[in-house]
């Protein structure tokens, strides 16, 4: 069985962060740049106060009549304490049940109190396919006799 270890291999070790005092225009701006839909808030003691996310600027900002140029990244963030986070040993599939369960798409990956990277809703998918498609070829070899 995949883990969330295996899923982290194959992504770029980069790690995209900003500070809580950063404004969640900039917040935007990286994650544009970056092709990506959530960052990690990490404070001025390298601690990881948070993450803000896509879903936070649609919800905390648009939805309220905000302004991204004028708000801070902590006034939204989901803060540390409420965050959902998985262990590398994590499975895929206990990692796609919280993902599914809890409705969120992102999911920081921290061994002990280390922050190692996050695993997206795109990553566990395409993890799962690809093993159920490496099991379908072996039954097929299987069936067809290509175990002799």
């Amino acid at each position: 069985m995949k883990t969330v270890k295996d899923i982290l291999k194959t992504k770029s070790s980069e790690i995209w962060s900003l500070s809580p005092k950063a404004m969640v225009f900039d917040a935007l701006k990286m994650m544009g740049e970056k092709e990506i839909g959530s960052i990690m808030v990490i404070d001025d003691k390298g601690k990881v106060a948070g993450i803000i996310t896509e879903r936070d600027y649609a919800r905390k900002i648009i939805l309220v009549g905000k302004s991204s140029k004028e708000t801070y990244v902590e006034e939204v963030m989901t803060p540390f304490d409420q965050m959902f986070t998985v262990k590398p040993e994590t499975t895929v599939s206990d990692c796609m049940v919280l993902m599914t369960a809890k409705k969120i798409r992102h999911i920081p990956v921290f061994d002990r109190e280390k922050f190692v990277g996050i695993v997206t809703i795109g990553d566990v998918v395409k993890s799962i396919i690809s093993e159920q498609e490496m099991l379908i070829e072996h039954l097929s070899n299987y069936i067809a006799g290509k175990y002799v």
